[in-house]
C-alpha cells in the first residue's frame, strides 16, 4: 500500500511539473508575440533570466488560481451568474498581474488588457494539459472528477450500495428527431445504448404522448410532482386572481409547484435523497441548483444559483466556458447571417440579445448543469433530475431539423458520454434514464403567413380596432427565463396584472401554436352562448380562419364543444365517434381536449392552430419556427430512453400517455432499485 501511495504522489508531482512547464512555455511564446507583454527589463536580460521569470510567473499564477480564485468567486456569489461568467477574463487577468508583481526582480511588464488575454490562454492551456495527462491515469481522472462533487457529503453517512438513478431531460427533443440523429451518426452514445452500432443494447426507447399543453411547464410539473392538473397552457389568465400565470416566471413556478404537491399528495419524485438541477420545479429535492421555482427568493444563500459557484470556482472551468460562450455567440451570428443571406424560409428574427441567450443555454447552462450532475453522482445521491435546454432554444429559432439544431444534438451526446464515464467512478452504481418533455413541430409563424397576430384576429372578430402594424408576440422559452433568473431580472410580461378598461376588451395569450382568449370582466368561464350574444362574429371568424385548426368552448347545452370550419360543432361526448376537426391531430386528441376542458382555469376560448399531417407543420402564435404548446405533429411525441434493467414502461399493446403517467413509471423504477424506500403508491397510482 505504501508503494502505491508513493507512486500516486510521484505521478501527481510529475503532472504538476508538466503543467508548470507547459504554462511556462506558453508564457514565453505569448511574450514573444504580444507587443504589450514582455519578460525582460528595459536593458535586456539573458535567456536564462527570461526563462526564470516565465517559470516564476507561471508558477505564481497557477498557485494563485488554485488558492485565491475559489475565495474570490465565493465573495462574488451575489453577483449575477452570467455577469460573473463575463468577468472571468478580467479576474484572471488581475491574478496574472499580481503573479508577475510577486517577482522581486520586477523585470517584466504587461498592459492590463493584454494580461486578460495572457491569463485566458494560460488557463485554457493548463486545463487542457492537465486533462490530457489525467486521461491516461484512471486514479488521476477519478480525483479530478471528485473535485466537482459536493464536499459536504464527505462527512455524511456511508454511501449505499443500491443503484442510484440519473434522469437527464433533453428539452424539446422529439422521438423521431432522436431516431434521425442516431441514424445520421450524430449521437453515437445513444446509438450504442440502443445497440444500433452492433453492440449489445443496454436501453430501450419508448415514445410517449404529451397532454394538450405540450410544453415544459406542464410536462415537467407532471413528471416531477405527479400532477399537472389545471395547467392549460404555458401562460394563461386566471380570473379569480386577475393575473397571468407564466410557467417560466419564478413566482408562477413556485405557485404551480405548491398546487401540484397538494393535488398529488406527496412532495415529488426526488423527495428521498434527490437533487434537482436546471429545472423549472424542484421535484421535492433537498438539493437544488438553478431551479426556477426557488429563483424568486431574495437571500444570500439562494440555492437556485448555488450551482454557478460550484462550477465557476474552478478557474479552468470558468475560462473554458467563457471561451465556448464567445465561440457560440460567433456561431449563432454566422448561422443567422447565412440564413438571412440565403433567404431561408421560414425564418424569425435572431438579433438583439438572442445570440447571448442561445450561448447561455447551449454553453453556460449545459456546462453548469452537467458539472452539478457529476458532483451529485460522485456524492452518491439516490436520484438526480436535470434539464438540458440547449436543443429546445436553438430549434425554436432555427427549426427542429435544421443543421444548427443537429449540431446541438452532437454536443448533447458528448455530455451524455461524460456522465456515463463519471458513473464508472461513482461510489455506487447508477442507472441513466434519458427522456424529453415534448418535441417540436416545424412551421412558419401565424403572423408571417397572414400578416396579423392571433390577438389582431380576435380584436377584428370583436369589432375592435386592429393596429396597422401587427406587434410581435413575445417568445417564452426556458433558456430566456434562466438568463433572467441568473441576472436577477424579474420575468414580467406586459399585462400580467389586468384591470378591464372596457367591457369587450379581450386578453389574448399565446403558448406556441395554442392560443387562449379570456374576457376579464366576466368572473366565470364564458359559455358559447354568452360569447355569441356579446360578439356574434368572433367564434365564426376564428373557426373559419384557414390558420385555425379548432376551438374549444364551454356550452350551456352540451357542456363543452369543439368548433371547426364550415359550422362544425362537435360535443365533447361525441368526439370518439365523430372527431370532426380533431381528426387531423391523431389519436388521443379527444382525450387531451376533454381533460383540459375539465380544468378550473381553462380560457373562455381555447384556440389550436392549423396542422398539416402530411408534413407535421403547425402555425405558431409566437415568433418561433419550431414550436410546441398545443396539438399537432412531433411536439406531442417525446421519448423515454430507459435501461433494460428496469421493467418495461408499459405493456406491448399499451401507450404511455401524459406526464402524470410518466411520473408513475419513474416512481416504480425507483422502488425497483432497492434504494431508500420511496413513498407508497397513491390510490390513483394503484388504480392506474
Amino acid at each position: 500500500m505504501r508503494g502505491v501511495r508513493w507512486r500516486r504522489v510521484a505521478s501527481q508531482v510529475g503532472r504538476s511539473v508538466a503543467v508548470w512547464a507547459v504554462s511556462t512555455l506558453t508564457m514565453l511564446v505569448l511574450a514573444g508575440i504580444l507587443p504589450d507583454f514582455r519578460l525582460r527589463s528595459a536593458d535586456g536580460d539573458s535567456a536564462t533570466d527570461i526563462a526564470v521569470k516565465a517559470a516564476f510567473g507561471a508558477g505564481a499564477f497557477g498557485l494563485l488560481s488554485a488558492v485565491v480564485w475559489p475565495l474570490l468567486v465565493r465573495l462574488l456569489l451575489l453577483v449575477p451568474a452570467l455577469v460573473l461568467g463575463l468577468l472571468v477574463f478580467f479576474l484572471n487577468g488581475a491574478l496574472l498581474l499580481l503573479a508577475l508583481r510577486l517577482d522581486p526582480g520586477e523585470r517584466g511588464t504587461v498592459a492590463p488588457e493584454t494580461a486578460v488575454v495572457v491569463a485566458a490562454v494560460m488557463s485554457a492551456v493548463a486545463s487542457a494539459t492537465g486533462a490530457a495527462l489525467a486521461v491516461r491515469d484512471d486514479d488521476a481522472y477519478r480525483r479530478r472528477l471528485y473535485r466537482l462533487s459536493d464536499r459536504r457529503r464527505r462527512s455524511g453517512p456511508p454511501c449505499p450500495s443500491s443503484p442510484g438513478t440519473v434522469f437527464l431531460q433533453l428539452d424539446g427533443v422529439g422521438h423521431d428527431v432522436l431516431l434521425d440523429a442516431v441514424g445520421e451518426d450524430l449521437m453515437p452514445t445513444v446509438a450504442r445504448w440502443l445497440g444500433i452500432d452492433g453492440a449489445r443494447p443496454t436501453h430501450r426507447l419508448t415514445p410517449w404522448r404529451t397532454d394538450w399543453s405540450s410544453q415544459t411547464g406542464a410536462s415537467q410539473l407532471g413528471i416531477l410532482h405527479g400532477s399537472n392538473h389545471d395547467v392549460p397552457a404555458f401562460r394563461w389568465y386566471e380570473k379569480d386572481t386577475r393575473e397571468v400565470v407564466v410557467c417560466n416566471r419564478p413566482s408562477s413556478a413556485a405557485e404551480l409547484q405548491r398546487r401540484a404537491v397538494g393535488h398529488a399528495g406527496h412532495d415529488g419524485l426526488l423527495a428521498v435523497d434527490g437533487a434537482s438541477r436546471g429545472n423549472l420545479f424542484s421535484g421535492g429535492a433537498e438539493q437544488q441548483a438553478l431551479v426556477l421555482s426557488v429563483a424568486a427568493r431574495r437571500s444570500r444563500e439562494n440555492r437556485s444559483r448555488a450551482g454557478y459557484f460550484a462550477y465557476f470556482s474552478d478557474p479552468a472551468n470558468a475560462v473554458r466556458t467563457a471561451l465556448s460562450f464567445i465561440a457560440e455567440v460567433g456561431r449563432e451570428i454566422g448561422q443567422s447571417t447565412r440564413a438571412r443571406l440565403g433567404k431561408q424560409r421560414p425564418r424569425v428574427s435572431r438579433g438583439g440579445l438572442y445570440p447571448l441567450v442561445r450561448a447561455f443555454a447551449t454553453v453556460v447552462e449545459r456546462d453548469v448543469v452537467v458539472a452539478a450532475v457529476t458532483g451529485d453522482m460522485l456524492a452518491g445521491r439516490t436520484a438526480v433530475y436535470a434539464d438540458l435546454v440547449a436543443y429546445d432554444e436553438v430549434a425554436h429559432h432555427s427549426g427542429p431539423a435544421s443543421r444548427d439544431a443537429r449540431g446541438v444534438l452532437e454536443r448533447l451526446d458528448r455530455s451524455l458520454a461524460l456522465i456515463e464515464n463519471v458513473a464508472e467512478h461513482a461510489p455506487r452504481p447508477y442507472r441513466i434514464v434519458v427522456l424529453s418533455d415534448h418535441g417540436q413541430s416545424p412551421g412558419e409563424t401565424f403572423r408571417s403567413r397572414y400578416g396579423l397576430t392571433l390577438g389582431d384576429l380576435v380584436r377584428a372578430g370583436c369589432g375592435l380596432p386592429v393596429p396597422r402594424h401587427a406587434e410581435r408576440t413575445r417568445s417564452g422559452t426556458e433558456a430566456r427565463a434562466a438568463v433572467r433568473a441568473a441576472l436577477r431580472i424579474p420575468v414580467e410580461e406586459r399585462g400580467e396584472r389586468h384591470r378591464p378598461t372596457r367591457r369587450s376588451e379581450p386578453i389574448v395569450l399565446a403558448s406556441g401554436n395554442l392560443g387562449l382568449v379570456s374576457f376579464p370582466d366576466v368572473t366565470h368561464r364564458m359559455s358559447k352562448e354568452e360569447i355569441e350574444a356579446r360578439h356574434p362574429a368572433l367564434l365564426p371568424t376564428l373557426a373559419n380562419h384557414p390558420g385555425i385548426g379548432f376551438l374549444l368552448v364551454r356550452s350551456d347545452e352540451h357542456g363543452g364543444v369543439v368548433l371547426g370550419a364550415y359550422g362544425a360543432e362537435i360535443p365533447l361526448a361525441d368526439l370518439d365517434d365523430n372527431p370532426g376537426p380533431l381528426a387531423a391531430f391523431g389519436p388521443g386528441a379527444a382525450d387531451a381536449v376533454r381533460r383540459t376542458h375539465s380544468f378550473p382555469h381553462t380560457a373562455d376560448i381555447m384556440v389550436n392552430s392549423f396542422h398539416d399531417p402530411a408534413d407535421g407543420e403547425v402555425l405558431a402564435f409566437e415568433e418561433q419556427i419550431g414550436s410546441h404548446g398545443g396539438l399537432g405533429g412531433e411536439q406531442g411525441k417525446p421519448f423515454l430512453l430507459s435501461p433494460l434493467g428496469f421493467s418495461a414502461p408499459v405493456g406491448e399493446k399499451e401507450e404511455l400517455v401524459g406526464a402524470e403517467h410518466v411520473h408513475r413509471v419513474l416512481r416504480r423504477w425507483m422502488r425497483e432499485s432497492d434504494g431508500p424506500q420511496m413513498p407508497l403508491e397513491t390510490s390513483e397510482e394503484r388504480a392506474a
